[in-house]
């Protein structure tokens, strides 16, 4: 029988992203604050948004706004990206984008951090956007979790296919 592992991955549910857009756009028709100021959200490709305002004040309100809906669908805050405030003609425009997949360099730095615990027969294996843990006792594994959950690799992780 193969030996235990499971997967450290970053991704996040993209219709809960969607529906967190949907909501904060929403919002931004309806308050009192955001009326006349030409607030709008918008996809821009497949992981890229763009929020849109007259002011720049406003356009920062739109991100906390849009923030606060990622938080309540339980997407991780570490998953979304945002730019500074750029001027554009008359608007000012914040492009964010949401983080999918852990890179390279990340992987790396995990797997530093899983080595450096010097836990018997865990090892981890860089797999394109992901990154496999076996080890030969469960009980080390849990361990390697617990690691990962402690530390801040500035990247929001899940732990899958535990086997």
């Amino acid at each position: 029988m193969a030996d235990p592992s499971f997967d450290v991955v970053s991704k996040v549910d993209r219709q809960e992203v969607d529906n967190a857009l949907k909501q904060a756009a929403k919002e931004f028709s309806q308050r009192y604050d955001f009326r006349g100021t030409g607030t709008s959200i918008t996809w821009t490709g497949d992981e890229a948004l763009q929020i849109e305002s007259e002011t720049e004040q406003r356009a920062l309100a739109a991100v906390e706004v849009f923030k606060e809906k990622l938080i309540k669908r339980n997407v991780p805050l570490k998953a979304f990206e945002a730019g500074e405030p750029a001027v554009s003609g008359k608007v000012y425009k914040v492009n964010g984008k949401i983080l999918q997949g852990i890179a390279t360099d990340k992987a790396k730095e995990i797997s530093k951090a899983i080595r450096d615990e010097k836990l018997k027969g865990v090892q981890a294996q860089i797999q394109g956007d992901q990154l496999r843990v076996s080890g030969k006792k469960k009980d080390d594994l849990q361990a390697v979790i617990a690691l990962l959950k402690n530390r801040d690799f500035g990247i929001a992780l899940q732990f899958v296919n535990y086997r």
